[in-house]
């Protein structure tokens, strides 16, 4: 195996996880013992190659500019504010464009996907990004298929992360297809992360979203409802819990939600279910049973009333297998 070229491309207002996360992966890579030579050639760009200047106020100096970068095997663009401002970027943009069938892959990390998104090359692809801007990704560009909830998707020469961490398991996905599964492992063995994490993102933005609204004695609820979903979650358990009586319980926990506890009971049950299902590990009847459900059926109902898909057919489309294909 020759080695591989791998060009970041910084811009001011990048974000530093967004560049350095993907770029340590690969760097691990390359310390493994195994090789006999390092697999990876790790070159930072920027489009003039002047130094460019971090998100967090770090200014970086790269290895050269877009035009003196080639030859590449793989080309990332990480997020940042700066991605947003796709003006500034116009000549990123048209270099990509112009040279993307030069690259085997080609990949955004985060909110990179802004300026991956104006070359045209998504269009009729599927992608994701951060949670947060994944509705106005697919209001500006209605021809790529979003998908809000994956960590990572792979079509074609192209791939998409979702925000920050999640272009690290882009990278180990990367280093799995060109070293193989065991030096992937590895690598994540040694940044002490995941190799695959299982479900979507979506299982990380709802219950912060709980704690962070939490005060009081809210404050460690969705924690523990988290950690005993399979036990008695009815409201006269959770007032207990919170020492209020149960009708003083559902005032103040709809008031501070914006919904009743048995309808946020069922959605982390629910989202807790669907984070379960991609991974295949477990049946789906096991799975209803772990999260709290007394039927197989009245789990299905629940879960098809709230995702509009079954969970069988959930599993299928989510399955780390189909979101790496």
């Amino acid at each position: 195996m020759g080695v591989k070229r791998i060009g970041f491309i910084g811009y001011d207002g990048v974000t530093a996880l967004d560049l350095f996360g993907p770029l340590e992966v690969f760097d691990t890579a390359n310390t493994r013992p195994a090789h006999a030579q390092r697999p990876y050639e790790l070159v930072v760009l920027s489009p003039t190659g002047a130094p460019f200047e971090l998100e967090q106020g770090v200014r970086v100096a790269p290895h050269a500019a877009l035009a003196d970068a080639f030859p590449l095997d793989t080309v990332i663009v990480p997020g940042g504010a700066g991605a947003r401002d796709t003006e500034k970027a116009r000549e990123t943009i048209a270099w990509l464009k112009d040279n993307a069938a030069r690259f085997r892959r080609i990949a955004s990390v985060c909110i990179g996907i802004y300026i991956l998104a104006e070359t045209g090359l998504l269009d009729g692809r599927r992608a994701t990004t951060h949670w947060r801007f994944a509705n106005d990704v697919a209001r500006r560009f209605p021809r790529i298929t979003m998908n809000p909830d994956a960590i990572y998707i792979r079509d074609g020469q192209l791939s998409t992360s979702a925000g920050v961490t999640a272009g690290i398991d882009l990278a180990l996905a990367m280093v799995e297809e060109d070293l193989g599964s065991e030096a992937a492992l590895s690598v994540a063995r040694d940044l002490v992360v995941y190799l695959k994490r299982s479900g979507g993102q979506m299982q990380f933005s709802e219950p912060l979203q709980f704690q962070i609204r939490a005060t009081d004695r809210f404050a460690d609820l969705a924690d523990w409802m988290l950690r005993n979903l399979r036990g008695d979650l009815s409201i006269d358990a959770l007032a207990e819990r919170a020492r209020l009586s149960p009708r003083q319980f559902s005032r103040r926990f709809k008031a501070a939600f914006g919904t009743s506890p048995g309808d946020y009971v069922e959605r982390l049950r629910l989202d807790e279910a669907r984070r379960r299902l991609p991974a295949g590990s477990q049946t789906v009847e096991s799975i209803a049973a772990s999260v709290g459900y007394a039927s197989d059926d009245a789990f299905r109902r629940a879960f098809e009333r709230h995702f509009g898909v079954a969970p069988s057919a959930y599993r299928q489309q989510f399955s780390p297998r189909k979101q790496a294909s």
